[in-house]
């Protein structure tokens, strides 16, 4: 867990407590100039770190995780996820969605699909994919519990907050260590924390459920293909949030073009192909897809 504290954006940490400096004192350490709010940051900082080492110093929350890299190759908008590197037998599939908005008549971007970052079946590349999912909120529930008993909302509100912390900077870590070593495309790489925060490494970490890729039943394969629930603990609940809270997950793409984006809204002929891949009912994707649905279901 100690590995893990380098790692940590406290920009997030300090927008929990609504604590946003004024430019041009935005930002971690830079809030700490800020005249209005600079002295109660520095202060809350403090005290995170007195409680950070308590938690560390006396191992009150805990870390697992896991991570996996999976040969794999892109079929249209999905990417078969294959068992050995004969690639004859497909494991598991994810499925992609594709932009659909009309952009600008002077855009020239393409309409992205995550499945465009691996490469095509029938390029004959033997390309991968990675997973992973991490958490640093084993104990977490525990510790707030026993802060809330003695009627101290401060510290639970601020266990939860740092449990959080630890969570993101756990897959940040993880994300260093699958490229310089683990899968090994970037083994020269040396940014500094601000870089790496700053997303200036080659390849993303899309997680099920935001912008690139909103349906969040694409992290059912997820934990059945790398057993995840099994070897780390880490739950999926009923409405697919992760338990325990302060836990992270996503896919890994190398492609040097790989970036983050929004798929946006989709009309009803793309969910209805996207049903039919999957093998589930219009009705079933509409249920998860809602909120970016271009039309009334």
């Amino acid at each position: 867990m100690n590995t893990l504290i380098k790692y940590i954006d406290w920009n997030p940490f300090f927008q929990v407590w609504q604590l946003r400096g004024r430019y041009p004192n935005r930002g971690y350490p830079k809030i700490f100039k800020d005249e209005a709010v600079g002295a109660e940051a520095k202060k809350l900082y403090d005290e995170a770190q007195a409680l950070l080492k308590r938690i560390i110093d006396n191992k009150l929350l805990k870390a697992k995780g896991v991570v996996g890299l999976y040969p794999a190759n892109s079929v249209g908008d999905d990417i078969e996820v294959y068992t050995d590197e004969t690639r004859t037998t497909v494991a598991a599939k994810f499925y992609g969605l594709r932009q659909q908005a009309e952009k600008d008549k002077d855009a020239t971007d393409p309409y992205l699909c995550i499945s465009d970052f691996i490469a095509p079946k029938e390029s004959g590349i033997a390309d991968y994919i990675g997973l992973f999912a991490v958490s640093s909120g084993f104990g977490a529930d525990e510790l707030a519990a026993s802060y809330e008993k003695q009627f101290d909302d401060y510290n639970a509100i601020m266990v939860k907050a740092l449990a959080d912390r630890l969570a993101e900077a756990f897959a940040e870590a993880l994300h260093v260590e699958l490229r310089r070593d683990y899968w090994g495309y970037q083994k020269d790489e040396n940014l500094d924390i601000e870089a790496m925060l700053s997303v200036k490494y080659q390849g993303i970490r899309p997680a099920p459920g935001y912008p690139s890729q909103p349906d969040h039943t694409e992290k059912r394969v997820m934990w059945q293909l790398a057993n995840i629930e099994r070897d780390t603990g880490i739950q999926l609940t009923d409405s697919l949030a992760m338990w325990p809270a302060a836990s992270v997950s996503g896919l890994y793409f190398a492609n040097a073009e790989s970036r983050y984006f929004a798929v946006g809204k989709i009309d009803k002929d793309q969910v209805e192909n996207y049903a039919q891949r999957k093998g589930v009912s219009v009705e079933e994707v509409e249920k998860w897809l809602r909120p970016i649905l271009a039309y009334e279901s």
